[in-house]
C-alpha cells in the first residue's frame, strides 16, 4: 500500500531499543561544543523548552487573572514554587535517567496495577481538561489574528497537533519549539516598564497583604496547579531516558528559571495593568492589555501570537503524556518511537483524544474561564501525581540513587501545601 508523500509515515525517530519505552524528545544529538549564539541556544533549548511547556496558554492566563484580580499579593507563590520546581524537575529527571521507564509503568510493575490505573485515571481528567482548554486558547488566538469566528480554528489546531504526533519526528520540532515559545517574554519587558519599584515589589511579595476570600484560596489552587502541572512532571521522566544525556540537571534549573521569571512577569505586568471587576471573566483581548506597556497597540496580536507559540508547545505534549499515562498503567504496547501498526491502541487513543478535545470546543465557554478552571483542577489533582514521585523516587529497588533530605522535604512541602490549599478551598466553598 502506498502512502500520498503528504501522509506518508515518516521515521519514528527512535532506535530498536526505544520500541515500547518512552520517546527521547528532548535529548538532541550531541555535537561539539562551538562558539556563537546558535551554539549557546541548542544546548540550553532543552530546558527553555520546558520552561515554556510549563507556561502553557491554561498558566498564562491563570497568572493574567491572579495578577489583575490580587495585584501583588499572589507573587510569593511564584517565589515559593521555584524550590519545589527545581526539586521535582531534578527528580523526575533522574527517575527517567535511571529507569529509562514512564511513571506509571513503574508504578504498575511495583505496586499494581489498580493504584497505576487511579493514577492514570486523575491525570487523564486533568489533561483532558487542559487539552481542551489551550485548544479553545490557540483557536481564539488564531480568530483575534485572522479576524474570523474561533470555530473556524478549531478542526485546524486539532488536526495540526494529531499530524505532528503521528507523522513527525520529535527531534526536528524540538528545535523550532524554542523559536515557536520566544514570543512570551514580552511580558518580561511589560513587567518591567509597569513595575512599582524593586523595593516596594520585594516588600509586597515576601510581606503580601492577604484576602481571606474563597477567590483568593482558589488562586492559590489555580498557581500551584499551573506552576506545578502534572502532566509536565510525568512527561519530565518520560523525556529523560537517555543515561547519557548528563545536561539534564542544567535544563531542569532553566526550566524552572524560565518558569517563574514568566510567571511573576506576566502577575506583575497584569497587576499593574488590568483593574477589572471580575477578572476571571475578561475576554482574550482584555487580556492582552497587559502586554500594551511593552508594544502598544500590537498587544492583541503579540498576545495572540504568543498564546499560539505557547499552545502549540504544550497540546502535543499534554496528548502524549496523557496517552502514556493511561498506555503505562494497562501495560500497553506504546510510545511515538512506535509505527502506528505495531502499537494500534496508544495511537488510536491520541486520534480519540484530538476528536473529543475539537468536538468539546464547540460548547460556547469563555476561553479565559475554561484556561482558569482547567489549572484550579489541576492543583486540586496535582497531590497522588507528588507522592507517587515521592515514593519511586525513595524506592531501592527501582533506583540506583535515591533522594537527599531536602528534595523529600521540598517534594513533600510541595504534596502538604497543595492538599492544605485544596482542603481551604473545599471548606470555604461548602461553607458558603
Amino acid at each position: 500500500m502506498t502512502f500520498p508523500k503528504l501522509l506518508r509515515p515518516q521515521p519514528r525517530g527512535g532506535s530498536p531499543r526505544d520500541r515500547g519505552k518512552v520517546l527521547n524528545w528532548q535529548a538532541l544529538p550531541r555535537l561539539e561544543p562551538s562558539p556563537g549564539f546558535w551554539s549557546g541556544l541548542h544546548r540550553i533549548g532543552p530546558g527553555i523548552v520546558t520552561g515554556a511547556a510549563d507556561l502553557d496558554p491554561s498558566a498564562v492566563v491563570t497568572a493574567t487573572v491572579a495578577g489583575a484580580a490580587f495585584t501583588f499579593s499572589l507573587l510569593w507563590v511564584v517565589v515559593l514554587c521555584i524550590p519545589f520546581l527545581l526539586t521535582i524537575f531534578a527528580v523526575t529527571a533522574r527517575i527517567g535517567v535511571e529507569t529509562r521507564q514512564g511513571l506509571l509503568d513503574l508504578v504498575r510493575e511495583n505496586y499494581g496495577r489498580n493504584w497505576a490505573v487511579a493514577g492514570a485515571i486523575l491525570t487523564i481528567v486533568v489533561n483532558l481538561a487542559v487539552i481542551i482548554a489551550d485548544l479553545m486558547a490557540v483557536s481564539e488566538a488564531l480568530s483575534v489574528i485572522l479576524n474570523h469566528p474561533r470555530m473556524f480554528f478549531v478542526a485546524i489546531t486539532a488536526f495540526l497537533v494529531w499530524y505532528i504526533l503521528i507523522f513527525c519526528d520529535y527531534r526536528k520540532i524540538t528545535r523550532a519549539l524554542v523559536l515557536v515559545s520566544l514570543p512570551l517574554y514580552l511580558y518580561v519587558a511589560a513587567a518591567f516598564l509597569t513595575a512599582p519599584g524593586l523595593r516596594q515589589l520585594v516588600w509586597r511579595t515576601l510581606a503580601p497583604h492577604m484576602t481571606y476570600s474563597a477567590g483568593y484560596v482558589e488562586a492559590v489552587v489555580a498557581l500551584f496547579g499551573s506552576l506545578l502541572t502534572p502532566y509536565i512532571l510525568l512527561w519530565q521522566v518520560s523525556s529523560r531516558t537517555d543515561p547519557e544525556h548528563e545536561p539534564h540537571r542544567a535544563d531542569s534549573h532553566l526550566a524552572t528559571l524560565v518558569s517563574a521569571i514568566l510567571a511573576f512577569s506576566i502577575m506583575v505586568a497584569a497587576g499593574s495593568v488590568l483593574h477589572l471587576p471580575h477578572p476571571a471573566d475578561m475576554t482574550t483581548r482584555q487580556a492582552a492589555e497587559a502586554l500594551r506597556p511593552a508594544v502598544g497597540d500590537w498587544g492583541a496580536i503579540l498576545f495572540s501570537i504568543g498564546i499560539i507559540g505557547a499552545g502549540m508547545v504544550a497540546l502535543p505534549v499534554l496528548v502524549a503524556s496523557m496517552c502514556y499515562d493511561l498506555a503505562q498503567s494497562l501495560g500497553w504496547k506504546y510510545g511515538l518511537s512506535e509505527h502506528p501498526w505495531e502499537a494500534k491502541r496508544f495511537y488510536a487513543l491520541i486520534s480519540g483524544t484530538m476528536l473529543v478535545a475539537g468536538l468539546a470546543n464547540f460548547f460556547r465557554i469563555n476561553p479565559v474561564k475554561a484556561l482558569y478552571w482547567s489549572m484550579i483542577l489541576a492543583g486540586i489533582l496535582l497531590i497522588p501525581t507528588l507522592v507517587f514521585i515521592l515514593v519511586v523516587s525513595n524506592d531501592r529497588r527501582i533506583m540506583r540513587t535515591t533522594n537527599t533530605v531536602w528534595q523529600n522535604f521540598w517534594i513533600g512541602a510541595a504534596a502538604g501545601g497543595s492538599l492544605a490549599a485544596t482542603l481551604v478551598y473545599a471548606w470555604w466553598t461548602f461553607r458558603h
